[in-house]
């Protein structure tokens, strides 16, 4: 009987979402989720990995890494590798798209700037500089989901109908405050809605640019990753508002999960943390039972 594959898990636990990738010990991704978290990521990690098991059984695991903003309590529960975020973004595009020299990502609640280089003595890509942003909810994905809801939109038909609008109005991106009383404004003045969510994703580029990118150089090709890339009238922004062409701006197939992949990347070349993997007990007795503030265990 031929020897069923072992794959690796990567988790990417962000503030609403945990992205989970499945991929093989030759690099294929077999599996790829966004997971919804509602304020309980620890659950909703628990939940995605039975059903991973159910599938592909704990016994063909290879090692399993995690990632993202809340994921250090996850790995420790589960004695599994944790990758700080930024490097695990920048190892995917290195593997997927090594030409690429600036990322940009945005998803719930942060954002952020990566700019790579190569490596003259390795031939290695390498991160040249890197910026975060986690104060303002004006430049995530966040606010532009509180906005579909003030229109009545889901985030796929906001993305769409921005697509329409032949001469978006200016918004302010620099606050979300501002941003909503200029929406507010471009309601009453009977504004069609297609103008006004192109004009708020116009904003969020712009703010992206003067906050993140202030006095920085967008170095083609940049690579725009992360959930809110889902957002086809983001993709129009980021191109209009950095001047790139077409060609100079990928988005990822797996662009919600890059974190997770780089994550499962970096562990596959870490032979001495293979097939480590201590089950789902010790989440589980965390979750139905946490320890009190200040606590351990």
């Amino acid at each position: 009987m031929a020897k069923e594959r072992e794959y690796f898990l990567g988790l990417d636990v962000g503030s609403v979402s945990v992205n989970t990738v499945a991929v093989d010990t030759g690099g294929q991704i077999l599996e790829d989720h966004y997971t919804r978290t509602y304020g309980q990521p620890l659950v909703a990690a628990h939940r995605i990995l039975e059903n991973v098991f159910s599938r592909m059984p704990a016994s063909r695991l290879a090692g399993i890494s995690i990632t993202g903003s809340g994921g250090k309590l996850l790995a420790e529960l589960l004695d599994a590798r944790f990758e700080n975020e930024i490097i695990a973004q920048s190892k995917s595009i290195e593997y997927f798209y090594p030409r690429v020299k600036t990322v940009v990502e945005m998803g719930g609640e942060d954002s952020k700037l990566i700019f790579l280089e190569r490596d003259e003595a390795t031939g290695a890509m390498r991160i040249s500089d890197f910026i975060m942003n986690a104060i303002c909810a004006a430049g995530t994905g966040s606010f532009l989901d509180q906005q579909a809801h003030r229109l009545g939109l889901t985030v796929e038909e906001f993305g769409r109908l921005a697509l329409q609008s032949k001469n978006p109005p200016r918004i302010a991106g620099r606050c979300s405050v501002f941003a909503k009383t200029d929406m507010i404004h471009l309601q009453q003045s009977a504004t069609p809605d297609y103008d006004i969510v192109a004009g708020l994703c116009s904003a969020v580029a712009r703010n992206f640019k003067s906050t993140l990118g202030r006095g920085k150089s967008f170095t083609p090709p940049v690579s725009f990753q992360g959930g809110v890339a889902a957002n086809l009238g983001m993709r129009r922004a980021f191109r209009e508002v950095l001047a790139l062409n077409d060609d100079d701006l990928i988005v990822p197939e797996h662009f919600a999960s890059m974190g997770a992949i780089g994550a499962v990347l970096l562990l596959r070349e870490d032979a001495s943390l293979h097939n480590r993997f201590a089950g789902l007990d010790r989440l589980a007795r965390y979750i139905s039972a946490p320890p009190a503030p200040g606590k351990t265990r």
